[in-house]
């Protein structure tokens, strides 16, 4: 039976108990089916250990649920990034770690002969060529060293270019408290942090979503296909079904809900001839494929589609590409002006025209009108008519109400006219 250790090879492997602990803190351990009661009795104790001052326990019948209670307005950095700093490492790659950079510390150039031959005998370390090489090779991919080949060969040195350019900023510790809590990949920054031994004093964000640092791997692995404008083989589990699916497309932009925070990476399908969606938290794996030729063309394509987009469904009825929806409602004049300044405000492109005193239509094409339900389900008691092409989000709307009808026993003799109940 192996032993228990708190660090990890993988970081996949953490990220959907991070996860769910976090997102999902009302789960036992018996609803963890997909791995042992052991698995899940390490990933907790992992937990615990990393980030024990956010730990809560609640007990309820057949266990007690974990959870991660975080507030990030009394917060100076995302405790979150606290998963990223615990891979493992053998005793080798600790060992090389530190007497590589210290052999190469005053700027000097060496090849991998000759960082072998000086562990030896300036520390009596004695590794093979192949291992220092691969290590060495490894850290000029990641930065940390200058890889340069003069004639038939290779020498490494030590790359200064961040140190130099951190001491030469005397301002950077704001600049760098304010990207860790407000951008994309803080992890870098509170890593400057922690390197140049400052801590943020001036930033607190009231609605910061940490658990989308656990997505930047991925994140990063898209925005560098999007930038070499290379097609993405995408690894999909469902966040209901959880089962695991694949899909190849080209992706082309990053969407952020502006309301929920979350992240879905908008591509085109070449299978189906049309522009689809993903939720960042639901890829698990991506593996470039070739480069896209006309790229720019799909991107160009996608911006026009914009006005037509309310949230990140390009998905219409199978009728239309698109579809219409016409609303009229009711705002008393001139005390319920705002009503009409809302449904411009928030109506993203679609017009609003004074029909009548304090009458007003609403109308919008868009390709999902389904999206819009949840938003113009907050102006009822003041919706006069409804109407939309996509017949099935129509009739969905009223049977909302129905139910609604029936939640507050109101009469719904209203209703079978496909109206609202007036306002008293």
């Amino acid at each position: 039976m192996s032993d228990f250790h708190e660090l990890i090879k993988s970081f996949p492997k953490i990220r959907e108990y991070v996860r769910d602990f976090f997102v999902y803190g009302f789960k036992t351990r018996n609803d963890f089916k997909d791995k042992s009661p052991r698995t899940y009795d390490n990933q907790r104790r992992r937990l615990e250990s990393w980030l024990a001052p956010y730990v809560r326990k609640d007990y309820v019948p057949g266990g007690f649920p974990l959870s991660l209670a975080i507030d990030s307005n009394l917060l100076d950095t995302n405790p979150l990034f606290q998963v990223w700093k615990t891979k493992s490492f053998t005793d080798n790659d600790i060992i090389l770690h530190f007497f590589i950079l210290d052999l190469l510390q005053d700027g000097k150039m060496l090849s991998a002969e000759e960082i072998t031959d000086c562990l030896l005998t300036e520390y009596g370390a004695l590794f093979d060529i192949q291992t220092v090489r691969r290590k060495c090779n490894a850290y000029a991919r990641e930065g940390l060293l200058h890889k340069q080949k003069i004639k038939k060969s290779v020498f490494f040195s030590l790359d200064n270019t961040l140190t130099d350019w951190l001491k030469t900023n005397e301002n950077i510790a704001d600049m760098l408290s304010f990207f860790q809590m407000a951008g994309n990949f803080g992890i870098i920054a509170n890593e400057l942090s922690e390197h140049l031994d400052c801590q943020n004093q001036a930033f607190r964000v009231k609605h910061s979503f940490f658990v989308h640092t656990l997505e930047e791997e991925i994140l990063f692995e898209i925005l560098d296909a999007m930038h070499k404008k290379k097609a993405l083989k995408l690894e999909i589990k469902s966040s209901k079904r959880e089962m695991v699916t694949t899909a190849v497309c080209i992706p082309l932009q990053i969407f952020t809900s502006a309301r929920s925070g979350r992240r879905f990476l908008c591509g085109y399908l070449e299978s189906s001839k049309r522009f689809s969606c993903f939720r960042l938290d639901t890829i698990k794996k991506t593996l470039p494929l070739e480069i896209t030729e006309n790229y720019d063309e799909l991107l160009t394509k996608l911006i026009r589609n914009h006005r037509q987009l309310w949230g990140v469904s390009f998905q219409g009825t199978e009728r239309h590409h698109s579809d219409k929806i016409t609303m009229t409602i009711r705002a008393l004049e001139p005390t319920e002006n705002y009503i009409a300044d809302r449904l411009r405000r928030e109506g993203r492109g679609g017009t609003v025209t004074k029909i009548a005193r304090n009458t007003y239509q609403y109308e919008i094409e868009v390709f999902d009108c389904n999206e819009m339900l949840p938003w113009i389900r907050t102006f009822i008691g003041r919706i006069l008519s409804f109407h939309c092409t996509a017949k099935s989000v129509e009739n969905r709307f009223y049977a909302d109400l129905h139910v609604m009808y029936r939640m507050y026993g109101i009469e719904e003799d209203c209703a079978d006219d496909n109206t609202e109940p007036k306002r008293s």
